[in-house]
């Protein structure tokens, strides 16, 4: 089935079809019938295909990352389209499934034949889909937390992940645990690639900053209790513990542990800043556990404040800015972290498509070279581009001027392999039923992959 929801396009009318929206515990929620019918695009579109969780464990989250993505590209046609032609998005559900995942996928490469793909969050769906998008040399934007990590070299396709790696949020979590003065750390975590990495990586650099670790635990998702697995992580009285899972399996484990006496004392993972989350925890459990999430404060509204580089201080007005915008848009509804990346991931392809046109009269037709024009643009040395004025940044790229992307969630910068960088990582607490941000944490650990 495919799903969208109705938008305008700048001279071109309303595009057809409608969509589901399965959002839980959110501002508001956006109802739409589904039509069984392939919804038809503008002539001539620019169609960049999203492979998102409409239903599944991790449906709450995927009609307001859609909702990221049709922004952004009604703000690349409002700046003028790729020379005229319009943007447009074409999505399918993922069913938070590698199973159910698959032919929604290739239902975007076979049929659709979309040469740009954004998504999935699913870290497994992404490793199986993978071999395919090289094969065909498509381009593969990687927005999620989740998304596994792109240092590798390839000659065909070009994925780029823009999110912060397990690495990134380990060394957070470290360096909190060390300036709390944490003796001892363990995690209970999930038992899938991405929790299980992050937990390794915290533990791991936990150590090295002089903690001592203790044993761990993983556990299957979508269990009915974890009354053993709680045993088993808590039993070590450790000074933190990391719960590493995703919101719907974190919130039965947290109301699991509320009642049995709340004996332990929590790290919360990056998943579980969504409001599912905390819309399905007992109120006031976790008040006060600090977890960690991907900064949104630019680099350049940070400041290092110490001669150790360890203290930070950083405003959040451009991210607060975008959340206006998105919220402007979609009756009040606010965006999830995660869908500041997607907006990002939809408008750094129309900026690569848009200069590449300007300066070699046509648009890549592999996804290897789309993803060296675009981490090129992105260099330190070019003229900064933001979000909030895409007419003139795209009438510059129309006319061979590179520009760099300061985005709602980021000012990019890649790596040779396509990985954004990141130097600042959030941290944030629970005060009833609210999240409440705290101050950022520098990542300084030394990098590896």
């Amino acid at each position: 089935m495919v799903h969208r929801y109705q938008q305008g396009f700048p001279g071109r009318g309303r595009l057809d079809g409608t969509r589901i929206s399965l959002l839980v515990g959110l501002v508001s929620v956006l109802s739409a019938s589904c039509s069984p019918e392939e919804p038809g695009h503008p002539t001539d579109a620019v169609v960049i295909g999203a492979i998102l969780p409409f239903s599944g464990g991790e449906s709450a989250i995927g009609g307001n990352l859609e909702k990221a993505m049709l922004l952004a590209v009604e703000d690349l046609n409002a700046a003028g389209g790729l020379d005229g032609k319009p943007f447009d998005i074409s999505s399918r559900d993922s069913h938070s499934s590698v199973e159910r995942g698959l032919g929604p996928v290739h239902d975007l490469l076979h049929t659709e034949h979309v040469a740009y793909l954004v998504g999935p969050e699913e870290n497994d769906l992404v490793r199986e889909i993978t071999p395919e998008m090289r094969s065909l040399d498509l381009f593969h934007m990687l927005p999620g937390y989740a998304a596994p990590s792109v240092a590798r070299s390839d000659t065909r396709g070009g994925a780029m992940r823009l999110a912060p790696s397990p690495f990134h949020i380990g060394c957070a979590l470290a360096k909190l645990a060390v300036r709390d003065g944490v003796a001892t750390a363990n995690s209970l975590s999930a038992r899938d690639d991405y929790n299980t990495t992050v937990s390794s990586r915290f533990m791991t650099i936990f150590k090295e900053l002089g903690g001592r670790p203790l044993p761990s635990t993983t556990f299957a998702s979508g269990k009915q209790a974890y009354t053993t697995e709680l045993e088993s992580s808590l039993k070590y009285r450790a000074g933190r513990t990391l719960l590493a899972a995703y919101p719907t399996t974190a919130s039965t484990i947290v109301t699991e542990w509320t009642a049995s006496g709340r004996r332990g004392t929590w790290f919360l993972g990056p998943a579980l800043r969504t409001e599912m989350f905390l819309a399905n925890i007992p109120t006031g459990s976790l008040d006060g556990y600090v977890g960690v999430t991907p900064s949104l404060s630019l680099e350049s509204e940070c400041h290092i404040t110490d001669a150790d580089r360890e203290t930070v201080d950083c405003t959040t007005e451009n991210a607060a800015a975008f959340i206006g915008h998105f919220s402007r848009r979609w009756d009040r509804e606010v965006p999830f972290p995660a869908a500041h990346f997607y907006y990002d991931g939809v408008v750094l392809i129309a900026m690569g498509l848009v200069y590449a046109q300007a300066t070699r009269g046509e648009i890549p037709s592999s996804g290897h070279e789309l993803q060296q024009i675009i981490r090129d643009l992105n260099s330190p040395a070019h003229e900064s581009a933001s979000w909030r004025d895409l007419k003139t940044a795209m009438t510059k790229l129309g006319a061979g001027i590179p520009l760099r992307y300061v985005g709602a969630a980021a000012e990019y910068e890649f790596d040779e392999y396509g990985a954004n960088e990141h130097h600042f990582m959030q941290t944030w607490t629970i005060h009833g039923d609210a999240f409440v941000d705290l101050g950022p944490v520098p990542v300084t650990c030394e990098t590896w992959n």
